[in-house]
Formats: C-alpha cells, structure tokens, sequence
C-alpha cells in the first residue's frame, strides 16, 4: 500500500502540491487524472522518492520514504518500476540489452545474488513475447515505432517484475489502435504481475480501460476519487468534458458548436 499524506511543493513560485492526500490500495490499478501541468508526473517522482516535498511525506508498506536517501532509499524503492512517457531506452543498446539491463546491473533483488546468464536470457525472452516483441531482441531503439519503444520499455519493466508499477502518460503520442494495445498490455501485466499499478494520464479512454479506481487532480489536491462508473457520473465541468470525450461522437459535437 501506498499512502500520500499532505504533500505540498512550490517550484519557485509555481505551487504544484498544495496540501494532496491519496491512497493506493495493494493489487489495484489507480489511474491519476488531469490537465496537463497539474503535477501528475510530480507525483510519481515523489512516490518514487526521486523528489522530495515541502511537507507531507509518502509512505511506501508502512515506511515513510521521503525520510530515506541513499541506498536505504534505493533498498526501498527497489521493487518499483516506470514506464516512462517517452520509454526511455538506451539509444546505444539493443532491445535484448535494454530488456536485461536491471537484471545485469542489480541481480535478484530477493536474494542480493547476480542472475545467471541463463536465467537473464529466459527473463528477457518471455518479457519480450509477452508484449509481443520476440524477435526484435538484436534491433536497436532507432529502428523502433513508437509503439514498439514502448513495448520494449514495457518489457524491461516486466523482466524484474517489480510489486509496484508506474506508468507516465503511457498511451501519449501513440494512434488509437496502438494506444489500445498498450492499454491491455497494462491490465495483462498488471495480472500476471499481481501487482499494484499507478497509471498517469489525460487520456480517457485508456484511463477506463485500464483502471480499478479513477482520480482527478486540480489545483494541487486530488479533488474526486471513485470507481470508474460512479466516477464517470460526478458532477464537475472536468468530468463532464471527459463523459463527452467519451459518449459523444466529436462529429456531433461540431455541429452543435456550429448550429
């Protein structure tokens, strides 16, 4: 479990944070919703202790993480993985490197022991089929679509198979059918993973596709919280715009701007 107790951050004076409170339960999907520089992404780096508030504090199974630096941070944070918005790969190694790299570089995080080459290899390969990539392993990220990096990205999260999973605007800058694909990824992860996943997004439609509960951020604070149906029925302007984004035929919603 997850808690966000009260967290407040000021960057100069752009007050990001002001006073948010959030829980994440185990084994959930939470998908975090917002307009863009609302301080979404903020929050993933401070549940990952990579920023630190200006008061409150994150609190990771019992343990208050943003007291923690160093490798006692790193020991705590080690069963957590990201995908990031753009997947982050290293342009110099090939998928079956980036795929491997945790695992080369940390070892089992159960057993503070290396990975044999074997085991690393079968982690790599199955990591790989399951996002559908088996195959790609000597390719280079420059030879990747988007879609692709963001499998690729998807299977290196999954090799070391961490209890946490957090996602950063997974489904951005992808088309409708990719952005989908990416979509079940997530939920078929999340299932053969057993493990809690913290979605960041403003996209609505992989939001309910995704998500066990819903969350909106505004104005520093998560405002409402609920299971995708109730939430979806909430009456606020933003939620609103997202229940048109969804029920509504954009064609439609033209013609009545121009009528």
């Amino acid at each position: 479990m997850i808690i966000v107790h009260d967290l407040f951050k000021k960057f100069g004076s752009l007050e990001v944070m002001k006073g948010l409170n959030l829980t994440i339960q185990s084994g959930e999907t939470l998908v975090v919703l917002g307009r863009s520089g609302v301080g979404k992404s903020v929050l993933l780096k401070h549940i990952l202790g990579l920023t630190k508030p200006d008061a409150g504090y994150v609190e990771v199974d019992g343990i208050n993480i943003t007291e923690l630096n160093g490798d006692s941070l790193y020991e705590k944070i080690k069963n957590m993985g990201m995908l990031f918005q753009g997947a982050a790969l290293f342009d110099s190694l090939n998928v079956e490197e980036n795929t491997a790299f945790y695992l080369k570089q940390h070892g089992n995080p159960k057993t503070n022991k290396p990975y044999l080459a074997a085991e690393i290899e079968e982690r790599v390969k199955q990591s790989l089929i399951m996002v559908g990539l088996d195959g790609t392993q000597k390719k280079m990220p420059s030879d990747l679509s988007g879609g692709m990096k963001k499998r690729a990205g998807l299977a290196r999260l999954i090799a070391y198979r961490p209890t946490y999973l957090l996602y950063d605007e997974p489904t951005t800058g992808l088309d409708p059918v990719t952005a989908m694909q990416i979509n079940e990824l997530i939920v078929a992860t999340q299932k053969e993973l057993k493990a809690t996943s913290i979605v960041v997004t403003h996209d609505i439609v992989s939001a309910l596709t995704v998500a066990d509960r819903l969350a909106l951020v505004e104005d520093g604070k998560i405002i409402h919280i609920g299971e995708p149906e109730p939430f979806m029925q909430i009456d606020h302007p933003t939620i609103e715009a997202l229940r048109r984004t969804v029920a509504v035929d954009p064609r439609s919603l033209r013609r009545l701007k121009d009528a």
